[in-house]
């Protein structure tokens, strides 16, 4: 997939966007993206407790527009020239974020919407929760479960054979 932007077009916010949607990154360390976190087309995560380094491939398109964006205090993408503060970074992003919500018509626009999706997406596709809630950094798979559950296809077919056998039985 190629994306094709308009003249004028904020690809920086565009490339914010689609890191957020593709990579499922909260806004902070997101905004705070380094060079040093990519490794081809991967994104390192992090490192789980059992040391193994967690990685996230992106979309070509997405490390098209990432090259594109001049790199800003040597190797990050989305600071400017304020300080390297996560809040200052945040905030900043924050308020770019609602300003294009409010110009698309997205009532209540967050930027966690972009995690949800990303997380809503694979499960969709059939991966497992447990993988899910690594991607996510959850501290365990039961924040990810109380959050995701709903779009578990194979859960929803199991509850359905259940109810249906229970029903039946009466």
């Amino acid at each position: 997939e190629k994306i094709e932007l308009q003249a004028g077009t904020n690809e920086e916010l565009v490339a914010f966007v689609l890191l957020l949607r593709y990579s499922g990154l909260r806004i902070s360390d997101a905004s705070l993206l380094s060079t040093d976190r990519l490794r081809g087309n991967d994104l390192f995560l992090y490192t789980q407790k059992s040391g193994t380094h967690v990685y996230v491939p992106l979309p070509p398109f997405l490390m098209d527009l990432l090259k594109r964006i001049p790199l800003r205090h040597g190797k990050y993408f989305f600071t400017g020239p304020q300080s390297l503060r996560m809040e200052t970074v945040t905030d900043l992003w924050r308020r770019k974020l609602g300003r294009a919500f409010k110009l698309a018509g997205v009532a209540n626009g967050h930027p966690h919407r972009f995690r949800h999706t990303f997380a809503v997406e694979l499960l969709k596709r059939g991966v497992p929760m447990e993988e899910v809630s690594v991607l996510l950094g959850h501290s365990s798979v039961r924040i990810t479960e109380r959050h995701y559950a709903a779009w578990v296809q194979a859960r929803q077919d199991l509850l359905l054979l259940i109810v249906d056998g229970a029903v039946a039985a009466l």
